[in-house]
């Protein structure tokens, strides 16, 4: 079992950056593909970003894609999100999940077992 605990958020004008963090507990880090999910205020989970164990595999959701940059340090059992040249749109509570099934790199929340308490990006405009 992991523990994930975000942080990182907060406001930040349109055009801005921010980079979140998850960090996890344990000494098996390195066995779980990690993803980030957002969801905005009356609408439904969505898929960010996702990187695999080893960081050889890394998917992006199209709305985000040459903006925000997934990646993670085994060393340090932790993930992050750079997020630049945000939007109003990107406002957000953003979490952060773990899968440790042995599949291909998972973009569904269903497919994640383990999830952080979130961490909310505002962005203004």
């Amino acid at each position: 079992q992991v523990q994930l605990v975000e942080s990182g958020g907060g406001l930040v004008q349109a055009g801005g950056s921010l980079r979140l963090s998850c960090a996890a507990s344990g000494r098996t880090f390195s066995s779980y593909d990690m993803g980030w999910f957002r969801q905005a205020p009356g609408k439904e989970r969505e898929f960010v970003a996702a990187i695999s164990r080893g960081g050889a595999t890394i998917y992006y959701a199209d709305s985000v894609k040459g903006r925000f940059t997934i990646s993670r340090d085994n060393a340090k059992n932790t993930v992050y999100l750079q997020m630049n040249d945000l939007k109003p749109e990107d406002t957000a509570v953003y979490y952060c999940a773990a899968d440790r099934a042995f599949r291909v790199l998972a973009i569904r929340p269903e497919d994640y077992s383990y999830w952080g308490q979130g961490t909310q990006v505002t962005v203004s405009s």
